[in-house]
């Protein structure tokens, strides 16, 4: 059955341009120069890479985020044209990460400050509306890259919630690392969020317990209680824990060409799947659907929505 869509999923956070080279397998010697077979320039950033798909996917949604105002800055915008319109301008140059692949299918990022350290909690609550919709979800995104939107998290929750928004959030990893300092920042404000979204060294660095599963539920018990902990695990699918229950699904195997953004797509297939009133294994299905495509295709390509709710159906 198909379903009329009046939600609008909001994606928040780093966008920004990434710089894509390999392939990589040592770290040259200083004073050396190495060149590599591969490179790309595109938009990026976790919040980057999951708007993209939504766009690719004509799924309803918005870019919320600000932008620098040197010469990347209008190249950046024009990649997202729906959205940046409303963002914030800084004084600033543009945020960069180069994105170092090797032959293993891992990468390694290099980034600046850029724009995004800049981005707040009123440039992101000026562009959403001062009600929700019944149905709309606001995703954070490039938790601790976004400095001083990362201080304003327990402020910015606690207004998402009472504009009556369902709340996911995408931390990524500290580039501190988990301490119980970071741990005990995050903890203050899970409360508020009702979706988790994250990898499964993510998941064991916060949950700090022994395995997955106990890690899963120790941050299932902080979460709000409306939705859950999402944990992707790459070719071995993705898998919910809830208060109540754990749900898992595979993944098919295939040709990996970029896993860049791998996670950012999952969170805009299953994200997607919410917004269009699915439940909760249709969702795990319709993230590793999107990712699996994502990461095999090149150029990038994107199943549309239509499609996904079609072979759901079959």
């Amino acid at each position: 059955m198909e379903h009329k869509l009046t939600a609008t999923l909001y994606v928040v956070g780093n966008i920004n341009v990434d710089l894509i080279m390999g392939t990589l397998d040592s770290w040259p010697q200083r004073g050396t120069e190495v060149m590599l077979n591969h490179s790309e320039l595109r938009p990026g950033g976790s919040a980057g890479n999951c708007a993209l798909a939504l766009e690719a996917m004509q799924v309803r949604h918005r870019a919320v985020a600000n932008q620098g105002d040197d010469g990347l800055s209008a190249w950046l915008a024009s990649h997202f044209p729906h959205s940046a319109a409303h963002w914030t301008r800084y004084s600033c140059e543009t945020s960069l990460t180069v994105g170092v692949t090797h032959s293993d299918h891992e990468r390694s990022f290099l980034s600046n400050l850029g724009h995004i350290v800049k981005l707040s909690a009123q440039d992101v609550l000026a562009q959403l509306p001062a009600e929700a919709a019944d149905g709309d979800i606001v995703l954070l995104c490039g938790t601790f890259l976004c400095l001083h939107l990362y201080d304003e998290y327990p402020a910015l929750l606690s207004e998402l919630r009472q504009r009556g928004f369902i709340t996911a959030v995408d931390t990524g990893w500290p580039p501190q690392g988990w301490s119980d300092e970071v741990r005990q920042q995050v903890i203050q404000w899970l409360p508020l969020c009702d979706w988790l979204l994250l990898n499964e060294v993510e998941t064991l660095g916060l949950g700090a317990a022994n395995n997955l599963p106990a890690s899963a539920q120790t941050l299932v018990q902080q979460l709000s209680g409306r939705g859950g902990c999402v944990v992707k695990c790459g070719p071995q699918g993705a898998h919910c824990w809830q208060a109540e229950r754990s749900i898992s699904q595979p993944a098919r195997p295939v040709t990996v060409v970029d896993t860049i953004g791998a996670g950012d797509s999952f969170n805009a297939g299953f994200l997607t799947a919410l917004v269009h009133q699915q439940d909760l294994a249709t969702a795990l299905q319709w993230g590793i659907a999107v990712a699996s495509l994502a990461i095999s295709t090149l150029p990038r390509r994107y199943p549309d929505w239509h499609q996904l709710q079609l072979s759901q159906e079959c």
